[in-house]
């Protein structure tokens, strides 16, 4: 993704049996101590301090090293990154001409940039979560009628 703060790791780059160990130790660890709001992390010469890092962070470091334990590729993207209309047809599956449908009808908020729209993740993650409902309510529905009608 060109314009967005982002950082992407392939799929494979991360030695898959590495991975595996390392989010082992992490999640033994996290367990263990569940009320460690912050982890100490020793180098390995020891010649330094502990690297103190928040739990929080560490959690996201092991999903990221299960995935990569998987074979599996990761984008982090922070939440108030900004998108363009293809990077965001792109996250919904979407053509581009009808995401800047939903912009222009106001179902996902944008900006602009002189003439170029930009749509927030947050947003954008906000709009999966209501078409999600939508589309789960849906199938509720047409599921109950079916029953209904004996179908």
């Amino acid at each position: 993704m060109a314009d967005v703060q982002a950082k992407r790791v392939q799929p494979g780059i991360i030695d898959a049996e590495m991975a595996g160990r390392a989010v082992r130790r992490i999640k033994d660890y996290l367990m263990r101590y569940p009320e460690q709001t912050t982890i100490l992390v020793a180098g390995e010469h020891g010649d330094e301090g502990p690297l103190i890092l928040p739990r929080e962070a560490v959690s996201l470091l092991a999903f990221i090293l299960a995935q990569a334990a998987e074979g599996r590729g990761v984008t982090v993207i922070p939440s108030h990154a900004e998108l363009t209309t293809q990077q965001a047809a792109d996250m919904l599956n979407v053509s581009r001409p009808y995401l800047i449908k939903l912009l222009e009808t106001g179902e996902i908020p944008f900006r602009l940039i002189g003439k170029h729209r930009r749509i927030t993740y947050e947003d954008l993650q906000e709009y999966k979560r209501r078409d999600d409902v939508k589309r789960r309510t849906a199938a509720d529905q047409l599921a109950a009628l079916g029953q209904e009608l004996g179908i």
